[in-house]
């Protein structure tokens, strides 16, 4: 059984695409399925740009389609509903083979099977954010690097609005929360307090561009002026492995 540079030990999965077949049309991959047959578990992701090749008249159908495929792995099990799957798939709707793939964290094969197989109309910041390549380390500040847009990448699961963005996360500070290589979504512009919150703190002294990823905690003083002021702002991962950086 393989393992992560961290030690990890990884599972075998079987992963497997799902077509939609219109009539008089070409089948169009709609989704992605990851089956764990150690567990029996059955994950799915599906495509949310429904209105823009599927009729009228057929919408509501596919549009409740993984609601409804996911009660049905509840119900029946997810090893139970694939075998169903294989069995009953129609002429609309057809399930790929089983191809075996290497699961270290679930939820992140599935959308790494989704990006490399889904292909969806971007809406900006309604079901696509943009991704920016300044590779956050959750570690240590990265190298130096231009931030600049690779695209736009579909988010699901969550309300999209102005100022979000995706970037990858590396290193192994904020384990088990964030593996290495995640891509995880940020916020500009936050405002309220930033207590106990996971942020993006940018480091320009010596030149260049260095992010990080880390939980912010301050202490904070009355001064003289009657006023709060920050007495130590810390910067903790949350991997007990590494330590956690004061600022000055």
């Amino acid at each position: 059984m393989p393992s992560t540079k961290s030690g990890t030990q990884l599972e075998f999965g079987e992963a497997l695409t799902l077509d939609l077949a219109l009539p008089g049309e070409r089948p169009v991959t709609v989704g992605v399925l990851l089956h764990e047959p150690s567990s029996g578990r059955l994950t799915l992701r599906l495509r949310q740009d429904w209105d823009s090749f599927v009729p009228e008249s057929e919408l509501d159908y596919v549009e409740a389609l993984e609601a409804d495929l996911r009660a049905k792995a509840t119900e029946m099990g997810g090893t139970a509903l694939l075998e169903w799957l294989e069995e009953h798939s129609s002429m609309m709707l057809r399930l790929s083979g089983r191809e075996r793939v290497v699961v270290g964290r679930p939820e992140s094969t599935l959308s790494r099977l989704y990006r490399e197989n889904v292909s969806s109309a971007v809406r900006p910041y309604q079901t696509h954010l943009p991704v920016y390549g300044l590779r956050a380390a959750a570690g240590s500040f990265s190298a130096q690097q231009t931030v600049e847009s690779e695209g736009w990448v579909e988010v699901a699961g969550q309300r999209l609005k102005q100022g979000q963005f995706v970037a990858t996360v590396v290193g192994e500070s904020m384990l088990p929360l964030i593996p290495d290589g995640s891509l995880c979504v940020f916020e500009s512009n936050v405002t309220g307090s930033r207590q106990g919150r996971l942020v993006l703190v940018e480091n320009r002294s010596g030149g260049g561009d260095r992010y990080t990823v880390k939980r912010y905690r301050s202490e904070k003083v009355v001064g003289g002026d009657g006023e709060w002021h920050h007495e130590r702002i810390i910067l903790e991962p949350l991997n007990p492995d590494f330590e956690a950086w004061e600022l000055t």
